[in-house]
This record gives structure tokens, sequence and C-alpha cells, in this order.
């Protein structure tokens, strides 16, 4: 029997939750350029599943990488570590 591959899990903010069963996350990520190495700030979002639609926006969430379930939603939601404004 194969084992599964590690997958990702990444801490991240809800930016909305309109769609059913879909919340939207942005994770920040810092780097040095290459060149002028300047700390430089870049924003990915990602779509992830939420089955009971418990996640509101600015929430702090923990996503899991998955199969693919839609076109553009490879991402789980795992739980919530902080409720926004709590």
């Amino acid at each position: 029997m194969e084992e599964r591959a590690n997958r990702r899990s990444i801490e991240a903010v809800v930016v909305s939750n309109k769609m059913a069963k879909t919340i939207v996350v942005t994770v920040e990520r810092a780097f040095a350029h290459p060149q002028y190495k300047k700390i430089i700030k870049r924003n990915t979002k990602y779509k992830v599943h939420d089955e009971k639609n418990e996640a509101g926006i600015g929430d702090l969430v923990l996503i899991n990488e998955t199969r693919p379930l839609s076109k553009g939603k490879n991402f789980r939601l795992v739980k919530i570590l902080k409720k926004a404004g709590a």
C-alpha cells in the first residue's frame, strides 16, 4: 500500500465567505529581494472547502491541501484557530 505524500498545512485569514461551502483565504509571505535585499510582502488567495459554513471574515484558520474538489479548490478547512473580534 502506498503512503500519501506530505500535504501542506497553512495558517490563513478568511477574506470572503459569500459562496456556499467555500471560503476565500489569503496567505501573506515575505521574502528579501534577490538584488536589493528589501523585504517584499506578497499575498496569495486560495479557495477552501468549508463543509459546515462555520468560518467568518477575519478568522484565522488552518487549511490542508487535498485532492482537487473543483476547478480552483484544492484546500480543506481543518479548524478555526481564532475567531475575528474574539
